[in-house]
């Protein structure tokens, strides 16, 4: 559509600027996302390198190497380089977190604390270590930002990204490694940058099954640092799909991976727009006390406990309530994988691994992923309009306690533990409002199909421009750009509806958040003996006194956005097709080229999606 653009003239009158804008629309590339969480040493990496069939590309092995870097891969369309992509946080975030880092340890110096305080301390210490090694422990926080620590990296400084150019998979790991992740048993010294970054982004070429698909490597807890939580709570609202990683042999038991699917859930759900959930049991070919040689014994043993461990996880699944109410269990599937045997095939068949059939999940996401046809559509719309126009010369438009809450009021309400369950006060109060609405909500907004009160109404709306085509036939042209407009406006909608349905399920609690936040920072102001009880009593006694206002407030917000909502999708529906209806029909084809050519190929193109619509066209204009 590029060279069609060139041919429209540069006449400054309402049709052209119109057309330009149409085409400008059609270049763009919504692409599916797929969150994957999972703890450490779950096989996340060996995962996504399997399934992409990428040896190499993401490290794995090391089960003491861990970090909370987003690590995004996709398809690099531009070249045929293995890229890598790193954005920083900004230098205001990093001095801000340091002072709050430093805090922390000095808080909890010397003092008894529980194990998950312990691990949380350890934790601190370890970040600070990656980025300054000792020297950290006898400097200020003024000090730590001198620019002679992040001489290697003076895109951070510059507020740029930095880019990795490579020409293969495993150079590229080599080279981006110190950037995701510090290794504490690497006996060499080394400065690793990843307390600085807030997402990495690997593009990898000749990837079909990348084509409109990332795969989003996930923290699965969120951050402690406000820029890096807040890309994370939209890339886990914006999953259509989400894995959850973890062994085989701690599937059904291991709290971790259910807490995060508890945690997030709000978030994907009625928040978000997941449609899949998909729990993945990995190293499925670990068998422990087996000492038999005959590998189709060993294949029986394997593919009996897979059984047996998806039923576990169906059944836990079942019984947990809060996962219930976001998402039935037609969206639930469990697969066991094993990377290692999928590449080796010493005892199980490549089917019997299972990554064939997480490929397949792939591909079909791939072949219904609509902007292909969009596009088509789209193109295939405007030029029969300027041939239309220009055949007819008329004219177109369109732990303690203590110190948890002490964490929780000095963080707006919310404590993120390396490990364990969130803490998310605001949450908390907005629960009794938002279970009362959550079965509702999803009924009005579903992640899925195309029911609901908001899609079902956009899917009735049409112009009848069918029956109008069979009725003025020396305007068809006009009449199917007007039809695939009508198409395109739905969609444009659609989308609006996605993304504004997560605000507004958000602003419960947003709502309480500002309204909590004057009580956050005057309990954080409370120090030494006695510190608890006044902050816990500040807290209490400002719920009660402004638990009327508090709540009605957080109702009469959503409320608004709803009322908004319905308001603007009437205005933006009303608005698009009545300047593409008057533009299309009252033209004057003097200054419009004509595209018979490209409009017969677009045709072409059109009808071939329409008949098979798995088919990727060749993008020849």
């Amino acid at each position: 559509m590029k060279f069609v653009q060139k041919k429209i003239p540069n006449q400054d009158n309402k049709l052209n600027k119109f057309l330009k804008k149409k085409i400008l629309d059609l270049e763009t590339d919504k692409r599916e996302l797929i969150g994957v969480f999972g703890k450490t040493g779950a096989g996340k990496s060996s995962l996504i390198n399997a399934v992409i069939g990428v040896k190499n590309l993401l490290p794995s092995g090391s089960v003491s190497a861990c970090t909370s870097v987003m690590i995004k891969v996709e398809a690099n369309k531009e070249n045929q380089k293995y890229v890598a992509d790193i954005e920083f946080i900004t230098k205001e975030d990093w001095k801000d977190e340091l002072w709050s880092l430093l805090n922390f340890l000095r808080d909890n110096a010397d003092q008894e604390n529980s194990q998950e305080e312990e691990e949380d301390f350890h934790d601190t210490e370890e970040k600070l270590s990656a980025l300054y090694g000792e020297e950290w422990k006898n400097k200020s926080p003024e000090n730590l930002m001198d620019n002679k620590y992040f001489k290697e990296i003076p895109e951070f400084l510059d507020s740029k990204k930095k880019r990795l150019t490579c020409e293969s998979a495993k150079e590229l790991s080599a080279k981006f490694v110190k950037y995701t992740r510090s290794d504490s048993e690497d006996g060499e010294r080394k400065r690793w940058y990843w307390p600085l970054v807030k997402c990495v982004t690997i593009k990898v070429p000749n990837n079909d099954l990348l084509r409109h698909i990332t795969l989003v490597d996930l923290p699965g807890n969120g951050d402690r640092n406000r820029s890096r939580d807040k890309m994370w709570k939209q890339v886990v609202g914006s999953c259509s799909t989400v894995w959850i990683v973890t062994d085989i042999n701690r599937a059904a038991a291991e709290r971790e991976p259910w807490e995060i699917l508890k945690s997030t859930c709000s978030l994907m759900g009625n928040g978000g727009e997941c449609q899949h959930i998909h729990f993945i049991c990995t190293k499925t070919d670990v068998i422990e006390d087996l000492e038999s040689d005959d590998h189709s014994a060993v294949r029986a043993v394997i593919l009996d406990k897979n059984m047996k461990a998806k039923k576990l996880v169906r059944k836990h699944f079942s019984k947990v309530p809060e996962v219930k109410k976001h998402f039935n269990e037609e969206c639930f599937k469990v697969f066991t994988v094993s990377s290692k045997e999928f590449l080796k095939k010493k005892r199980l068949d490549s089917d019997d691994t299972e990554i064939p059939k997480l490929r397949a999940f792939l591909k079909d996401l791939n072949d219904c992923h609509s902007e292909t046809f969009n596009y088509v559509s789209g193109a295939f719309g405007i030029l029969s309009l300027i041939q239309g126009a220009s055949q007819e010369g008329r004219t177109i438009k369109g732990g303690a306690f203590h110190k948890i809450l002490k964490c929780v009021v000095e963080n707006g309400g919310i404590h993120k533990p390396k490990k364990g369950k969130q803490i998310n006060l605001n949450g908390k109060l907005a629960s009794c409002l938002a279970d009362s609405i959550d079965e509702e909500f999803k009924k009005t907004f579903p992640n899925e199909g195309t029911c609901g009160p908001f899609n079902g109404a956009l899917n009735k709306f049409s112009l009848d421009t069918e029956k109008l085509i069979e009725k003025y036939k020396d305007v068809k042209l006009q009449l199917i750009f007007l039809q695939t407009e009508v198409k395109k406006v739905k969609t444009k909608l659609k989308k609006i509806i996605r993304e504004r349905k997560k605000t507004i399920y958000s602003s419960l609690t947003t709502t309480i958040e500002e309204f909590m936040q004057e009580c956050y920072d005057k309990a954080a102001e409370f120090r030494g003996e006695g510190s608890l009880k006044n902050m816990r009593e500040t807290i209490e006694k400002h719920v009660r006194d402004a638990k009327n206002i508090m709540f009605e407030r957080a109702k009469d917000e959503m409320t608004n956005q709803l009322r908004d909502l319905m308001e603007a999708i009437l205005e933006d529906l009303e608005k698009t097709m009545q300047e593409s209806i008057v533009l299309s029909l009252s033209t004057d084809g003097d200054s419009i080229p004509d595209v018979t050519e490209e409009l017969q190929m677009v045709k072409s193109h059109y009808n071939e999606l329409m008949g098979n619509p798995n088919e990727e066209p060749s993008q020849t204009w």
